[in-house]
């Protein structure tokens, strides 16, 4: 699913939406800065659907590193790794990043202009490829075997933190910490689908999973120690998609065995428990939180089109469709404390934009 699959403007929370999208932009000073904006009003307003063109395998990955920046990722049919982008003025061509890679990467960024694109290669070990803001470097091999694209997450400068499922089932975890990478450390567990990780805060991981018996898993970092697999139940198709909209928050959303949307939460002391958002969903959700107290909720239904679901910080509002007709789940970045675009791979196999 999608890395980027997911991702709030200030916090690496993803997936895939977010990916996921899994996103990062502008870390904890990001998220101090949006405690400054005021809440945002109930209604949205979009933009019509736009071809971006292209041949994609799957859907796209796309993270944002600054306001007004937007750089999007998807696998060609050469199974090289294509990248376009936004630069606030206007879209650039699909440029080749070459390669050779069995999924969509998950790509994250973890500060202005960087990024750090992930992928499962041919031979089934995790592959890097980053820009520094001047170029980009080469693929590098990070070795492991691992079943799916990895989840790969930011909770600061030069951090990141990358999980995977390996050939046994278990979560297996490696991360960078600004001057070497770690190697490979299994954190257990038996999954069913690669990880979905979210940071809320510096030093912090929460990674959720869908276990053999298709409820949902948790484990997280406290800083210190990691603790124990925890099961938070309820009966899930995929792996979950997770989001953080401030300190110590976290909001989940899976799709049930009646293809609905379903929330479950964390407030800072408690689970919620679950409960249904509605909907008739092909894929899980993308959630996206632009700043405290809201969370966006895009999915593709079974009409195939995509529908808008978003939380004010007070209440729910009900599914609206956006239209188009999407191959796979959407992926959508926030690239501005009020404004965000989804993305998905249509039946031309072309990336559709929507802001």
């Amino acid at each position: 699913m999608v890395g980027t699959h997911c991702r709030g403007f200030a916090f690496d929370c993803r997936r895939r939406s977010d990916g996921s999208l899994r996103l990062s932009v502008l870390g904890v000073l990001g998220a101090l800065l949006l405690l400054l904006v005021p809440a945002r009003a109930w209604s949205v307003d979009w933009g019509n659907w736009e071809s971006l063109g292209g041949t994609m395998m799957e859907q796209p990955s796309c993270v944002s590193w600054a306001e007004d920046r937007v750089d999007c990722f998807a696998r060609g049919t050469d199974q090289a790794m294509y990248q376009r982008w936004w630069d606030g003025r206007q879209w650039s061509g699909w440029e080749s990043r070459g390669g050779a890679i069995e999924e969509q990467p998950d790509c994250v960024s973890w500060g202005p202009g960087r990024i750090d694109c992930f992928a499962r290669g041919t031979d089934q070990a995790m592959w890097q490829q980053s820009w520094d803001g001047r170029r980009w470097g080469g693929w590098q091999s990070l070795g492991g075997t691992i079943l799916e694209q990895p989840d790969c997450v930011s909770w600061g400068a030069n951090r990141i933190d990358c999980f995977a499922r390996g050939t046994d089932r278990a979560m297996w975890h490696r991360w960078w910490d600004g001057t070497q990478w770690g190697g490979w450390e299994t954190l257990g567990g038996v999954i069913l689908e690669e990880p979905e990780c979210v940071a809320w805060g510096p030093n912090r991981l929460d990674c959720f999973a869908r276990g053999g018996d298709r409820a949902m898993y948790h484990r997280w970092w406290d800083g210190r120690q990691w603790g124990g697999w925890e099961t938070l139940g309820g009966t899930i198709l995929e792996q979950p998609n997770c989001v953080s909209w401030g300190s110590n928050r976290l909001d989940c959303f899976a799709r049930g065995t009646d293809q609905a949307m379903w929330h479950r939460w964390w407030d800072g002391s408690q689970w919620g428990g679950w409960e249904s958002r509605g909907g008739a969903l092909l894929d899980p959700p993308s959630c996206i939180s632009l700043q405290p107290g809201s969370i966006d909720c895009v999915a593709r239904h079974t009409d195939r089109a995509l529908w808008h679901q978003s939380w004010d910080g007070r209440q729910w509002s009900g599914w609206a469709r956006l239209g188009g007709t999407a191959l796979d789940q959407p992926a959508c970045a926030a690239w501005r404390a009020d404004a965000f675009d989804c993305f998905f791979r249509g039946t031309d196999q072309a990336l559709w934009h929507r802001q």
